[in-house]
């Protein structure tokens, strides 16, 4: 099966959150309670309850100045610490290719916002009395690509900037604009998240650096997510063990001192009561 993905042309993109506001009108996102900070992004991070946003960044570079935008959600990584970290199986890869989200699995450890070199996921408290929560992110509207649709934010985008398909095509569409962009004055312009952690179901057409969008130029996969599964959370369930049978043990050596004390009492008091 095919590898889906999407693609994001910084070059193309205008800024106007069209992308955002589909995804909260397809998933019945409430919107954010938010205050004037200086800044055209709103909100300013992800959130529960904001899985798609669009960020806005003051570049400048030989003299001249630019806006630059980014459509900004998880990228779906190939080597994905949130699905190597979690321990009920709510991440897992698709076969289509995104990492999809199963909330009603998830127990709130909180594993996945931790490890994410992205720091993508962002946890929903459900429960004031008890504190549980839930995971939540952008999964590619994984009922609608399931089913051969486009994500809402793709379907919606006026300026054509995001792009839904076969990641070996885009791939090249991509390579095609960069080539494009560099013969117009675009020296920087390069392809994101080709090769990044196994290569992104989200790549990128940009005009700057990463990092002058916010992006790590060299994503870090975590040692402790590599081995989580194969070392860390196995020897958990070891120390757990360990604690289970020293308690009965515990709880055995303890009844058998009493069951001793008892008996050497028990002579005692029949000799008195004989005398």
């Amino acid at each position: 099966m095919s590898r889906l993905a999407m693609l994001f042309d910084a070059s193309r993109c205008i800024g106007c959150k069209s992308c955002q506001v589909a995804c909260k009108q397809w998933w019945g996102l409430p919107a954010s309670e938010t205050v004037q900070a200086g800044t055209y992004e709103n909100p300013t991070d992800l959130e529960p309850n904001t899985w798609a946003r669009v960020t806005f960044h003051e570049y400048e570079a030989d003299g001249q100045f630019q806006w630059l935008f980014l459509a900004w959600g998880c990228v779906h990584c190939t080597q994905a610490a949130c699905v190597d970290v979690c321990p009920t199986g709510a991440l897992k890869h698709h076969a289509l290719g995104f990492v999809s989200l199963e909330r009603e699995a998830c127990n709130g450890c909180g594993y996945c916002s931790q490890v994410c070199p992205f720091q993508v996921p962002r946890m929903e408290t459900v429960s004031l009395l008890t504190g549980a929560a839930r995971a939540s992110k952008c999964t590619f509207c994984q009922d609608r690509a399931t089913n051969g649709l486009t994500p809402a934010c793709v379907k919606t985008c006026p300026p054509g900037a995001l792009e839904w398909g076969e990641r070996d095509a885009l791939l090249e569409k991509a390579h095609a604009r960069v080539e494009w962009l560099k013969s117009r004055g675009y020296a920087q312009a390069q392809v994101y998240g080709e090769r990044e952690l196994g290569g992104l179901g989200r790549l990128f057409v940009l005009t700057a650096p990463p990092e002058a969008y916010g992006l790590p130029a060299n994503p870090q996969y975590s040692t402790l997510a590599a081995s989580w599964q194969n070392v860390v959370q196995p020897l958990g369930y070891v120390a757990v063990a360990a604690t289970t049978l020293g308690l009965a043990f515990n709880w055995l050596a303890t009844r058998r001192a009493r069951l001793s004390n008892l008996e050497s009492v028990e002579p005692e008091a029949t000799e008195e009561r004989e005398a």
